[in-house]
C-alpha cells in the first residue's frame, strides 16, 4: 500500500518525466558528424588557388617522431558499395586489398592492372601545425591544428633535411627555434590541387617570447592515436567488407576481372590514385559519409 502511494505522489513529475522521453523521440537527433575540429585544412577560391603560410611542429612530449604515416583504401565497388577504410599494411601486417590488388597486377592483364590502379592505397601523413598566416581564415592564426598532407609535401619536408647538394644546408622544419616556416601555395592543375610551387622559407625561431613558444608546446595533440590497433579493423572484417563492395569472392585472377562501370555520385567523389601521387590530402571522411549512406 504504501508503494502505491508513493506512485500516487509521483504522478505529477512521471508525467514530467514523460513528456522529455517524447521530446527526445519528436526531435530528430543531430547528423553524425565527421569534422574533425582538431584538423585544418587551406581554404580554395572559385579558381582552385590557395595560399597560408604554416609551420610544422616538433613531436609532443612522449613521442619520437613528428608525423603520424597512414594508409587506407578508398573506392566504390561495382555494387555501388563503398570501401573506406585503414589498410594494415600501415602497422605492417596483411592487408586483404592489398592482396587483391596483387592478385590482379600480376595476372599481366591490363583491365585488372586499372583496377588495382583504382583500388591502390593512399599514403597519408598527419602533423602538428601551427598557423603563421591564413588571410581565408584570419581566425586561425596563432592556433594550433593536425594537418593531413601526402607524399608531395612530405618530399618537401625531405628535401629540406636532406638537401641534394653541397651548398645547402640541412634544416629541421619541424624545429621551434632554427625551423622554417612552408608557404603553402595551391593550384589547380589537370583539375586536381597541386602543390609543386609551395616553398619552405628562411630559417627563424617561431615566435620570440619562449612563453609563448611553451603554450604552442603544450597545445599540440598526441600522433599515435591515428595508428593505433583501434584504429584498424582485423583482417576478417576487412576481408568480409570488401567482399561485400565487390559482391564476389576474390579467388586467384586468371581472366580479366567484369567491373561494370557506375556512375559517381558528384565528380568530387573519387579520385585517381596515379593522380593522387602528385598529392591528395581529401578527407576520407567525406567517403566515409558516403559509405555509410550506403
Amino acid at each position: 500500500m504504501a508503494q502505491l502511494s508513493a506512485l500516487k505522489k509521483s504522478r505529477k513529475s512521471f508525467m514530467q518525466n514523460l513528456h522529455k522521453e517524447i521530446e527526445k523521440i519528436d526531435t530528430p537527433s543531430e547528423s553524425k558528424s565527421y569534422i574533425d575540429d582538431r584538423f585544418w585544412k587551406p581554404e580554395i577560391d572559385k579558381s582552385g588557388n590557395g595560399y597560408a603560410v604554416i609551420r610544422f611542429l616538433p613531436p609532443v612530449d612522449g613521442e619520437d617522431i613528428p608525423w603520424a604515416r597512414v594508409f587506407n583504401h578508398g573506392f566504390q565497388g561495382p555494387t555501388g558499395l563503398w570501401y573506406i577504410e585503414n589498410s594494415l599494411t600501415t602497422l605492417g601486417k596483411k592487408d586483404p586489398v592489398s592482396e587483391y590488388n596483387s592478385q590482379l597486377w600480376n595476372s599481366g592483364i591490363e583491365a585488372n592492372k586499372e583496377i588495382a590502379r583504382k583500388q591502390k592505397r593512399r599514403l597519408t601523413y598527419i602533423s602538428n601545425i601551427y598557423i603563421v598566416s591564413d588571410s581565408k581564415n584570419p581566425q586561425n592564426e596563432g592556433k594550433v591544428f593536425l594537418y593531413k598532407f601526402g607524399k608531395k609535401i612530405f618530399d618537401k619536408v625531405n628535401d629540406l633535411m636532406n638537401p641534394e647538394f653541397e651548398d645547402e644546408t640541412p634544416v629541421n622544419p619541424f624545429d621551434l627555434w632554427e625551423g622554417a616556416n612552408f608557404k603553402l601555395k595551391i593550384r589547380k592543375v589537370e583539375g586536381y590541387q597541386n602543390y609543386d610551387k609551395s616553398e619552405f622559407d628562411k630559417p627563424t625561431q617561431l615566435v620570440e617570447d619562449e612563453t609563448e613558444l611553451e603554450k604552442v608546446w603544450n597545445s599540440q595533440y598526441a600522433l599515435t592515436e591515428f595508428t593505433g590497433d583501434d584504429q584498424f579493423k582485423s583482417y576478417e572484417d576487412l576481408k568480409a567488407r570488401l567482399d561485400s563492395v565487390l559482391a564476389v569472392e576474390t579467388p586467384p585472377i586468371t581472366e580479366p576481372v567484369s567491373r561494370p562501370v557506375t556512375k559517381p555520385k558528384t565528380a568530387e567523389d573519387v579520385s585517381t590514385e596515379d593522380k593522387t601521387t602528385s598529392e591528395d590530402d581529401e578527407d576520407m571522411s567525406y567517403f566515409a559519409k558516403l559509405a555509410e549512406d550506403n
